[in-house]
């Protein structure tokens, strides 16, 4: 027995030997499988759906490796990058547990909750804030305000004039939850359950230099997070936008020269919300398909406002009462402009402006003398002054050219803007505490501190001495980023973690001072690596500000850099573009997000600035850029302008300007909305149609206001054009036919689009003021207005009328103006034209005009109007 036993025993004992050593043996041949293949996954890795996988090693200047990725805590799953510089789904990601902050207990304030968050473990980025404070706002019922700062010492904050809550909402739309560890929080809204923050899904981060959050959205309508070139409706598809304000021409991918991190989202349903994170440094935003977004900036604090609409039209109003409604345009700054740079001469200038005699008159930096700030050469410009006097007597106006950059290379005592600047110690200083010199058209400059109130004044002064002698009446400001043409500055920057950050976004040319000035550089309010976007904003700050006290009347500011609340000073171009038809195309969805961000006067370069232009192409910019909000043709030394065509492209062009000019008054009344409540002026077609899902997309149509759909051709050789016409009946403006989709929904239509002709409908129940053409853009000119009634299938429309003199300062806020509201509540019914007709004009009926406020300025406008409908029931 006990033989029998011991054998049993000794072949048991070679059984588990031998299963030991085929585990070993498999263990041990898998690990050498695994160290060339790659270690396996981590279940709670494996998990995570690559939609929401939120990557842990932005950096793009780095290969990531397994070791990199674990190092940081977390997970890594080999993948390939798409070709080109989009980054997709990321290889390094971060597991659930990864750590994070801790919510302690929430306390009630008189307007909300306020909380601290804490850190136990640190990141991998240097200098954490272990210590977080959390204050939640309920500021009104659609606006909700979450601001998390460094609980124990201040912070750069952007210094905005937002306006203080003093009570809290009683009746708010929105719901706010709250993940304690780790720390998130979930804003809903109240009416459906949507979710339209969830801030649970990745880390917080928030490090001196490193600051993130991320957050999954309630739809793929995304659209905003500016100044980016790109389709009006943001991909999702791992898209890194990036801010810091640049000086390049329009491309993709790129930053651009002004900076707004806003978006409006589009919910399932139809409602919309809109999200602003006040921060001013640089930032990335990624976009994924989960759909999520993670905002990525490098200092600041994390200061949110949430807008809960439902409207998309109420989400901007809502957006601009934190930012501040646009100003007020004086009537002639809706009219066209003509501007390029290559002007020789003055004659060469007189010439062109003869041709367009209607046209506000632009400069380049043309007139200046060595391209210095506040000069004129005299050889070539010398007569400019009396050139200037003479638009005036024409009833145009002038506006000219200005650079940030000021000369600093001028024998003392020669050049009063450096020397009195340098005497009042107004200019952004190097790190040694004196001026940085960079180099931009005149050569080696200085440049001013828009932060300092002393600078504004050197800035009225130098403006005020310069409209002496050249009475301009509007200013465009340029190379406002600020633009540099080397980097950082002629002695370069400092090695300093603020030139040389932890993190750099994803900026062309990688680094902060790629074309323009060191971000350690001084300025009075903070740091350029803080100031640096509000650039733009702060100068044309300054800028309005002078004109105002200089002229007495509204300012005419167009600036290139932008931030938000710019609306309230300036107007925008978008840029340096080129003369090719992507070109033209891109333009209206800049023009759209422009909208969304407070800056209703905003324009595209018509024809292209860069490059030459053709006829064809010329020819329809033309007639999309007649419906621009700031329409300007310029273009860059060489190119041809308007002029240079035949007689038959000339007549088109004229003719969708003609249209505009009638329109004027339309579109006055428009800016008035904007400026009044901050209504969009030039408006994306699901602004008025929400719940059609179709309009989501569309970005080579847009309206103005409610009532007037453009639909321009894009693409050369054709002669119609696919447009879509939301559920309705639109009026075709020139001929009064009516078109009409499914009773049930909008649909694409055909229609023709000869090269003499854009396309512009009329939207039913709309009554549109217009103005008899000739004269000057002026209210004062004495043209008659009229008014074109499009009836509603109820035969019914209404429409509205702001008229004041044109250019006086605070005429609403003084009463100097003239508000009236038409509405069509009756007709007779024979005395209406069929739709169909092909007369221009349709048949004058009588109206119901109500007058709402008559100030002293317009008085008898009501007796100069005339009206004219036609009858929808002849379908």
């Amino acid at each position: 027995t006990l033989a029998g036993l011991s054998a049993w025993w000794l072949g048991g004992g070679l059984l588990t030997v031998a299963a030991l050593l085929s585990g070993v043996t498999v263990w041990v041949l898998g690990q050498i499988w695994w160290g060339q293949h790659g270690t396996p996954p981590l279940t709670k890795c494996v998990s995570i759906p690559e939609s929401l996988r939120f990557d842990c090693f932005p950096e793009r200047s780095t290969v990531v490796t397994r070791e990199l990725c674990e190092a940081r805590g977390c997970c890594f799953v080999d993948g390939d990058w798409p070709s080109g510089s989009a980054r997709g789904v990321p290889w390094c990601f971060y597991p659930p547990d990864f750590p994070s902050y801790t919510l302690g207990s929430l306390n009630e304030t008189e307007l909300g909750v306020r909380g601290f968050l804490t850190r136990k473990a640190k990141t991998y980025y240097p200098r954490d804030v272990v210590k977080l404070q959390l204050s939640v706002e309920f500021e009104t019922d659609a606006r909700l305000h979450v601001k998390i700062t460094d609980a124990t010492k201040p912070r750069y904050e952007v210094p905005l004039d937002v306006p203080p809550a003093t009570k809290r909402a009683e009746n708010p739309l929105y719901t706010i939850e709250f993940s304690k560890e780790p720390f998130g929080l979930i804003v809903k809204r109240k009416s459906s359950g949507t979710v339209l923050l969830n801030t649970t899904v990745a880390p917080l981060f928030f490090a001196d230099q490193f600051l993130q959050i991320s957050t999954v959205l309630p739809s793929t309508f995304i659209y905003g997070l500016g100044e980016h070139r790109s389709n009006f409706l943001h991909s999702l598809e791992w898209n890194t936008l990036t801010f810091w304000a640049r000086d390049v021409p329009p491309t993709e991918s790129f930053n651009l020269y002004g900076v707004h991190p806003f978006y409006l989202a589009m919910e399932r349903d139809g409602a919309s919300h809109g999200v602003f994170l006040m921060n001013s440094n640089a930032m990335e935003v990624v976009l994924q398909p989960a759909p999520a977004l993670t905002w990525r900036p490098v200092g600041g604090i994390l200061d949110f406002y949430i807008f809960l609409g439902p409207d998309p039209n109420l989400v901007l109003q809502q957006y601009q009462q934190v930012i501040g409604f646009p100003a007020m345009p004086p009537f002639w700054g809706l009219g066209f402009h003509l501007c390029r740079w290559g002007y020789g001469t003055t004659l060469q200038f007189y010439n062109i402006y003869a041709f367009f005699s209607q046209a506000a008159q632009w400069n380049d930096i043309d007139y200046m003398d060595g391209y210095r700030d506040f000069t004129i050469d005299s050889q070539k410009f010398g007569t400019l002054p009396q050139l200037v006097e003479d638009l005036h007597k024409h009833g145009q106006h002038y506006v000219m050219i200005l650079d940030p950059g000021i000369s600093s290379t001028q024998p003392p005592g020669s050049y009063w803007p450096y020397d009195e600047g340098l005497k009042r110690g107004i200019f952004i200083n190097s790190t040694q505490g004196k001026p940085l010199i960079g180099k931009v058209w005149p050569g080696f400059t200085a440049f001013p501190d828009f932060s300092n109130l002393n600078t504004h004044q050197w800035w009225l002064e130098n403006l005020d001495r310069f409209h002496s002698l050249v009475p301009f009446d509007g200013l465009w400001i340029d190379m406002n980023e600020p633009s540099n043409f080397v980097d950082g500055s002629t002695a370069g920057c400092s090695q300093e973690e603020l030139d040389k950050p932890p993190y750099v976004p994803a900026v062309l040319g990688n680094s902060l001072s790629a074309k323009t000035i060191c971000a350690s550089s001084r300025q009075n309010a903070s740091v350029h690596y803080n100031l640096h976007n509000l650039y733009g904003l702060m100068e044309a700050k300054a800028t309005a500000s002078a004109l105002v006290k200089i002229r007495g009347k509204r300012p005419f500011v167009i600036s290139r850099s932008s931030f938000p609340s710019q609306g309230r000073y300036s107007g925008h171009w978008l840029g340096d573009n080129r003369s090719e038809w992507k070109d033209m195309v891109c333009s209206i969805p800049g023009v759209l997000s422009f909208s969304l961000f407070g800056i209703p006067l905003v324009g595209a370069d018509i024809c292209g600035f860069s490059g030459s232009t053709s006829e064809e192409l010329c020819t329809r910019w033309m007639q999309l850029g007649a419906f621009y909000p700031f329409a300007r043709n310029h273009n860059t030394q060489d190119a041809q302008d308007p002029s240079a065509f035949s007689p038959a492209a000339r007549t088109a062009m004229k003719t969708a300007l003609e249209v505009r000019y009638a329109l004027l008054p339309y579109l006055y009344s428009l800016f008035h909305r904007a400026h009044l409540q901050g209504d969009t002026v030039a408006r994306p077609l699901f602004f008025e149609f929400p719940k059609d899902v179709a309009t989501y997309s569309i970005d080579r149509q847009f309206l103005w206001g409610r009532g007037l759909l453009l639909t321009p051709v894009l693409e050369p050789g054709v002669n119609s054009v696919i447009g879509y016409f939301p559920r309705g009946l639109w009026y075709d403006y020139y001929t009064v036919r009516a078109c009409s989709p499914s009773d049930h929904s909008g649909e694409n239509l055909k229609i023709a689009a000869p090269l003499d002709h854009i396309n512009v409908h009329v939207r039913e129940g709309t009554i549109l003021p217009t103005q008899k053409l000739g004269g000057s853009t002026s209210v004062g000119s004495g043209n008659a207005l009229h008014l074109i009634a499009a009836l509603s299938q109820n035969a019914n429309a209404w429409g509205d009328l702001y008229w004041d003199d044109g250019e006086s300062l605070d005429t609403f806020a003084k009463g100097d103006y003239s508000y009236l509201v038409f509405n069509v509540t009756q007709v007779r019914r024979a005395s209406l034209p069929c739709c169909g007709v092909t007369s221009k004009l349709p048949t004058v009926v009588p109206l119901v005009t109500n007058v709402i406020h008559s100030g002293g300025t317009t008085s008898g406008l009501a007796e100069s109007v005339t009206q004219s409908v036609c009858n929808p029931r002849c379908l």
